[in-house]
């Protein structure tokens, strides 16, 4: 897991020291999972880069009406996302189309949002800074804004060497910040590390998992990164993957969401319409509608979905609870100050 420790782990020699990056935090790669997509060469992360992150993130001044920040709709508390409203909660009471995803294991991540819009990292935030139902501003306001607002320029000048802000640097910081966000440590990854056993209904309820949804939600970040249709009825305007791409073969497709602190982070689906995780498994065990595009796990020679009794409900939903990492969503390095 990611090793921050505010006093950090600073380059040896005298010529580095000197330099503004030279207090580099050190990502380490927890051992079941795989390299990161993230390219952390071109955007060091180090201590100053991720303060100056993490007070962007959580800076509500940088929306047009100063009420919201990114932290807004990314709460700790419900695994960065955001429990109190299906849908993203902006600027002026706006309420946008799409329910807010989680943000940690973003560095194992090469596109973005539920339809996969955006290919990069440091780019995501744009979308949030710029829609008029997010944080309704633009690019120009906010970095007149932190040009002119103390400590920022000092902020800037102690992560990046200019005190002069540039929209490059700020995305940057941000994307230090939250590409440093690791889950890791759930009783899962204990489990896996063979440093906790689980009990017989998680047991059960992992090899059901194994059987039924591990095809989308592979181990170990519990999403395979692609886009599929799962049979939601869709009433409405959301095209889904389609939107991108414009294929008629990503109508109602939308990005496998992680599993990881799945028990934290309600509402579910792309528009929130499931706040109960027995809801999600009763979708799945009714409620598939079909289509051209479903994901053919739910389509079983004319049956649609996945047949679960109570009792492997049950059993599902104690496996998913132990995906929860509550080390994680209490790490104060990552709780607005």
């Amino acid at each position: 897991m990611l090793i921050i420790s505010m006093g950090l782990l600073y380059a040896c020699s005298k010529e580095e020291m000197t330099k503004p990056q030279a207090d580099r935090i050190q990502f380490v790669v927890p051992v079941n999972f795989p390299n990161p997509v993230y390219k952390f060469e071109g955007n060091e992360l180090t201590n100053n880069g991720f303060e100056l992150g993490k007070k962007l993130f959580y800076e509500a001044r940088l929306s047009s009406d100063k009420s919201i920040s990114c932290g807004s709709c990314h709460q700790q508390f419900a695994a960065f996302s955001q429990l109190d409203h299906p849908v993203s909660h902006g600027v002026n009471n706006c309420l946008g189309k799409r329910n807010a995803p989680v943000i940690f294991n973003l560095a194992w991540q090469s596109e973005f949002f539920w339809d996969g819009g955006a290919k990069n990292l440091e780019i995501v935030p744009i979308n949030a800074l710029t829609d008029v139902c997010e944080m309704g501003t633009d690019l120009n306001t906010v970095i007149n804004f932190l040009n002119n607002t103390k400590p920022y320029p000092q902020l800037f000048k102690n992560a990046f060497g200019t005190a002069t802000v540039n929209s490059q640097n700020l995305l940057k910081a941000l994307a230090q910040f939250t590409a440093a966000m690791v889950s890791a440590n759930s009783k899962y990854d204990k489990v896996i590390r063979k440093e906790a056993s689980f009990t017989s209904e998680e047991q059960n309820g992992y090899q059901l998992f194994k059987e039924k949804c591990a095809n989308c939600h592979t181990e170990p970040l519990f999403t395979n990164l692609t886009y599929q249709n799962n049979g939601l009825d869709l009433n409405s305007v959301d095209e889904g993957r389609k939107t991108i791409t414009s294929l008629a073969s990503d109508y109602g497709k939308f990005k496998v969401p992680t599993l990881r602190n799945i028990e934290l982070s309600s509402p579910y689906m792309h528009d929130g319409r499931f706040n109960t995780l027995e809801k999600v498994l009763e979708h799945y065990n009714s409620g598939v509608h079909n289509a051209i595009n479903l994901h053919p796990s739910l389509n079983n020679n004319g049956t649609l979905g996945i047949s679960l009794t109570i009792i492997q409900k049950q059993e599902l939903l104690a496996f998913l609870k132990t995906l929860t990492d509550n080390e994680f969503i209490k790490n104060k390095n990552f709780s607005e100050d």
